[in-house]
């Protein structure tokens, strides 16, 4: 069991002698509190009822059986913490789950090449075996050199297999990043808007992957993010399209509202084929492209 922070605040506030309105304190830990004795209630006034604080030493006793918690006051400071460690919430509560949270921030990188970050105090360098990616932990910490360009790839088989679509990028030096898992997608979205870096969108080539980018990444990074536009694009489109993609999908963001010419370009080649294309297509070996 854990105590809410709502709850810890209106007691720390009757520990130091005030009464608050009994309609304000509706909790079952406090009717048995009440019960117990070791809370009262009085009518102020001509109906209005109030709890006060009888027995101190008793509340005390009845936090540290029922939640773990030695003082109060120090709960609810380390309660308010946004970052929050699990040995300070055990510290005050007995409970490494006394705040919900994810246990691993940050994001997936991945490279086809060495690329040497700066990480915390000092360097790391990107360049996974195949078969595994990098995680980044210390996102807040990370930073890639000035000349990099941030790739990210929206699909799973693309981010896994991407020396095989190293053809694509030729005129970049990119490092790229997962969208997935999606729990990790606002790490990735707070470290592109913290680095100088500029940002390139591999997605699909239909209205979904046009949604994603616009309303996840375009909006927020404003001019240092582009949709990434592959060469013969229109004719992979025509030839390599799927048109179900077209009939089952549709726009869910104000064309007018964004400021880019590939945008643009990309829906012409969706609207006049009918078709969408997903980026998988592109996943080729080395030396074979379009």
């Amino acid at each position: 069991m854990k105590l809410s922070l709502s709850i810890a605040q209106k007691l720390v506030l009757l520990r130091k002698g005030e009464r608050l309105a009994f309609s304000k304190l509706k909790y079952p830990v406090v009717e048995d509190m009440l019960n117990n004795g070791i809370l009262g209630i009085v009518v102020q006034g001509r109906s209005k009822k109030v709890i006060f604080l009888s027995n101190p030493n008793s509340m005390a006793l009845y936090l540290k059986n029922h939640f773990g918690i030695d003082d109060l006051e120090a709960y609810v400071l380390v309660y308010q913490k946004e970052d929050l460690s699990r040995a300070e919430a055990i510290a005050v509560s007995s409970n490494s789950k006394l705040k919900q949270g994810r246990t691993f921030e940050g994001f997936l990188v991945n490279s086809y090449q060495a690329i040497e970050c700066k990480l915390n105090e000092g360097l790391i360098t990107v360049n996974p075996t195949s078969g595994t990616f990098t995680f980044v932990y210390s996102y807040k910490n990370f930073f890639p050199p000035a000349g990099i360009t941030i790739v990210g790839v929206e699909n799973a088989d693309n981010f896994r297999e991407i020396a095989r679509q190293k053809y694509l990028f030729s005129h970049i030096t990119p490092l790229f990043v997962s969208r997935y898992p999606q729990n990790q997608n606002k790490d990735l979205l707070n470290w592109l808007r913290m680095i100088p870096n500029n940002y390139l969108h591999f997605g699909d080539f239909d209205f979904s992957g046009l949604n994603i980018y616009c309303n996840e990444y375009k909006k927020h990074l404003q001019n240092k993010a582009q949709f990434f536009i592959p060469e013969n694009v229109e004719q992979i489109i025509a030839s390599k399209g799927n048109r179900d993609l077209f009939a089952k999908q549709s726009l869910q963001f104000k064309e007018d509202e964004v400021d880019e010419i590939g945008i643009a370009t990309i829906l012409k080649y969706i609207r006049k084929y009918k078709k969408g294309l997903e980026q998988e297509i592109f996943i080729r070996p080395l030396n074979q492209v379009f």
